[in-house]
């Protein structure tokens, strides 16, 4: 296998992760959701908890985007 072809299978493994931050979001949204509907009392707390899921799981996303670039560039 050539360099060229590990690069391109490198970057194509780094993006996955950019699916499986898909499926993390809506799973974190569905949670919010449902708890919002079962106890709309604790919505604040639900809210800054549900930000906090969001932020850090976009954060996971942009990571491996940065990291497929990062390979296409040869950076790494």
């Amino acid at each position: 296998m050539d360099a060229a072809s590990a690069k391109l299978i490198g970057a194509g493994l780094a993006v996955i992760g950019m699916g499986v931050v898909g499926i993390g979001l809506g799973l974190i949204f569905n949670a919010w959701l449902h708890a919002h509907g079962r106890n709309p009392s604790a919505a604040p707390v639900l809210r800054q908890m549900g930000f906090l899921g969001f932020a850090l799981t976009e954060a996971l996303a942009l990571f491996a985007f940065v990291l497929a670039i990062l390979i296409l560039l040869n950076v790494l």
